[in-house]
């Protein structure tokens, strides 16, 4: 009877320690998985670490320090900075557009300077369409109008369209209304560049 008594008793530890290390086990899985499940650090931010061999102190700089907050007011710094750039295209854009509008006003043709403000508006419209996170495709060429006097009107109606898109759409948005309307007047511009098409 003795023999039965220390083997349960046995048996009863042994089921005690297995239930309390699969509590352990399960009360460290939500640890491990929020530390496995932190982002990686933004790029720039991992700057040189001081080497202060002199102090026992950690060589890290502590959070909230001052190295880690003048490196992440350069980045907003040079994010405003893009995003300023992204307005003037924007704006130039549209100023291009009202020039060659007044200018065709005047000839009803194109010179070689406009030529080269026609390229520039093609190239400025598409970087606009990629900072906002557009890519290179084909240009929307549905709603071309059927003489050039309307085109090059169309164009400079649709390129301040976008400066004021640009100019509404906050920092950190992808906007499809740029992106679209974008790739609407790049259509419309290659439409007038090269009428023959």
């Amino acid at each position: 009877m003795e023999i039965l008594v220390s083997s349960l008793k046995a048996q009863i530890q042994i089921t005690r320690y297995l239930r309390n290390l699969s509590c352990a086990v399960v009360l460290c899985i939500p640890g491990a998985l929020t530390v496995s499940a932190q982002p990686p650090p933004l790029p720039g931010l991992n700057a040189q670490e001081p080497s202060n061999t002199n102090s026992g102190k950690s060589e890290k700089p502590e959070f909230g320090s001052h190295e880690g907050e003048m490196r992440a007011r350069m980045i907003l710094k040079e994010e405003k900075k893009r995003y300023d750039e992204h307005l003037e295209r924007a704006r130039e854009v549209s100023q291009l557009a009202a020039q060659l509008l007044e200018t065709y006003k005047a000839k009803q043709a194109f010179g070689s300077e406009d030529g080269k403000k026609l390229e520039r508006l093609e190239k400025l419209t598409r970087r606009i369409r990629n900072e906002a996170g557009g890519s290179e495709t084909d240009p929307d060429v549905k709603n071309i109008p059927p003489d050039m006097a309307s085109a090059v009107k169309r164009v400079a109606e649709m390129a301040d369209d976008l400066r004021k898109l640009v100019e509404k759409t906050p920092r950190h948005v992808i906007s499809a209304a740029v992106i679209d309307h974008a790739n609407a007047l790049i259509g419309v511009i290659q439409y007038v560049r090269n009428p023959t098409r």
